[in-house]
């Protein structure tokens, strides 16, 4: 059996436990798979992590071929992916300097920067980097002041385009989301989709690429959704590398992600993430991310650990 076809079974059945588990306030998952090529000898192994985009097995359906991609293109090395069970351990990660590669949200991408971490790269498309806020067709929510008093989900506290950008849109639709709802983090984007689904919220917050994936691969669930609200896009995810990753080895990487779409196969790599290109970048790309993390944190709520609602 194909490792592709194994990870669709699993990560339909982590699928179902999403589903029992839309409950609560965070979804676990058991273990933290890797994913690398072997036969490489001697050679020096980098860990790419990637922010909770998807749920585990997703990810690696996912992003495995592109690790694949990057262990043909730089043979002097080893490329392993690493996925986390949720937003909390994926920054701990960060914090702790515990991976040489990452792909975090543009937020964590601040909090990597310091750590010693540096940007190297971007996802493309900035358009497409915005929140969605998802009601049931049948729910009757029509305006942004129906939604007090009720709960609204979200994958997780410091999620930029799925948390951040949506509570930032509803207050400026004069909705104090620190008083007039109940803020549900629970884990993931197909969590907090899945809340929506079931009807234990009355709104879910995603974006565009986990609510792509989630009309392709459950369609059926997908139909009885709609996207009533979506916010202004920001700068998209950033790729960073650790400040000893070798330059070279850090610029090599960087360049096989720019040119993926120079190429059918790379294209096809793409596609997967729901994504037309990647860039080349640096730090002072997300300056902007500064500027919108201090507006939020005056006027919406603060993002310190001690204070997350």
């Amino acid at each position: 059996m194909s490792t592709r076809r194994v990870w669709r079974i699993v990560g339909m059945v982590l699928l179902c436990l999403s589903v029992l588990a839309c409950g609560e306030r965070r979804v676990e998952v058991d273990a933290t798979p890797q994913y690398s090529r072997q036969g490489k000898v001697d050679a020096p192994v980098y860990v790419l992590a990637i922010h909770p985009l998807h749920n585990p097995a997703r990810l690696f359906e996912v992003y495995g071929p592109l690790v694949d991609h990057l262990n043909r293109q730089i043979p002097a090395h080893t490329f392993a992916l690493e996925a986390s069970r949720n937003y909390e351990e994926f920054e701990r990660k960060l914090s702790l300097r515990q991976v040489a590669f990452a792909l975090p949200n543009p937020y964590q991408t601040l909090k990597a920067m310091e750590h010693g971490y540096h940007v190297i790269a971007k996802m493309g498309d900035d358009a497409q980097f915005r929140g969605l806020l998802l009601v049931r067709r049948d729910a009757g929510i029509t305006q942004v002041s129906d939604l007090r008093g009720r709960k609204v989900a979200y994958p997780a506290a410091t999620a930029l385009a799925a948390t951040l950008l949506p509570q930032a849109f509803l207050h400026s639709q004069g909705l104090d989301v620190n008083r007039d709802i109940e803020n549900l983090y629970v884990g993931s984007q197909e969590s907090s989709i899945l809340n929506v689904y079931l009807g234990r919220v009355a709104a879910a917050a995603t974006w565009t690429q986990p609510w792509q994936a989630f009309q392709k691969t459950h369609p059926a669930q997908a139909s009885e959704l709609v996207v009533q609200w979506e916010t202004a896009p920001l700068i998209n995810n950033s790729v960073v590398a650790r400040d000893d990753v070798p330059a070279a080895t850090a610029d090599q990487v960087a360049q096989e992600l720019a040119n993926l779409h120079t190429t059918p196969a790379g294209r096809a790599l793409l596609a997967a993430m729901e994504l037309t290109r990647f860039e080349r970048a640096d730090d002072a790309r997300y300056e902007v991310v500064h500027d919108f993390i201090d507006t939020f944190q005056r006027t919406v709520r603060p993002l310190s650990p001690e204070s997350v609602p």
